[in-house]
């Protein structure tokens, strides 16, 4: 998501400008990623999560 063209119920001014306290918290709340992980985390979690599900789906067939 991306705050580019979020207007700001406050000021009126684009968030992205950060113009108002109302701008800088919206803008930081939109940059802020996966609650704090990088997507590269994310990327291999899910990874992690198929290989898992795999192994236990060939366990559970033979």
């Amino acid at each position: 998501m991306s705050c580019e063209h979020l207007i700001c119920g406050r000021c009126a001014g684009p968030v992205v400008e950060g113009r108002c306290p109302a701008c800088r918290v919206a803008r930081a709340d939109v940059h802020q990623p996966y609650f704090g992980l990088a997507s590269q985390v994310v990327v291999a979690l899910l990874v992690a999560l198929f290989a898992l599900t795999a192994v236990l789906a060939v366990r559970a067939t033979g």
